[in-house]
């Protein structure tokens, strides 16, 4: 990593003391984003605008949840390996895939529930085992908290989508 990405720090830090595993913020995240998926069945298949340019489906918004978890999983075990943590080759938020356009099914939110909860306690319990290196510097890198705290924004790409309501349409936002 050669820029210091952009910290996001949501709501999840007022309810989480400093003194606590900060991984506990993205377990919380990975709540908050079951909570808005349980409502995706609802969707109509109309995709869902943002900023003026983003298109959003169900299977986007879980697909991207998905790559962030994993991605900096990848880079908190790397760090703490002592090891240089790989670059990442996703496309984001900024490309719509053709699967992206699959219906959001009973079965996808369950598998998403699993998927998503067992990483986030992933996340808990690797904090878990090196309480001393959470505020370590690892310049380029982030902190390991500052990492935790910006995984937790993963509700950004959940409110993408929102709560959806059978009966609404999707809509521009």
């Amino acid at each position: 990593m050669t820029d210091k990405p952009t910290l996001i720090i949501t709501e999840a830090t007022d309810n989480v003391a400093a003194t606590d595993n900060p991984a506990l913020l993205v377990a919380e995240a990975v709540g908050r984003c079951l909570t808005l998926a349980e409502t995706w069945l609802a969707w109509d298949g109309t995709p869902i605008v943002t900023d003026g340019a983003n298109l959003w489906t169900p299977a986007k918004a879980v697909r991207r949840v998905q790559d962030h978890l994993i991605d900096h999983l990848a880079e908190v075990e790397a760090l703490l390996a002592g090891a240089t943590p790989q670059e990442d080759h996703w496309h984001g938020r900024m490309v719509t895939l053709d699967a992206d356009w699959a219906r959001f099914t009973e079965l996808d939110l369950a598998e998403a529930r699993s998927r998503w909860t067992r990483l986030g306690q992933a996340y808990v319990n690797r904090y878990a085992t090196a309480p001393d290196a959470w505020d370590l510097p690892r310049s380029p890198n982030w902190t390991l908290r500052e990492i935790a705290e910006h995984v937790a924004g993963i509700t950004w790409y959940a409110e993408q989508v929102g709560t959806l309501r059978f009966g609404d349409s999707a809509r521009i936002r």
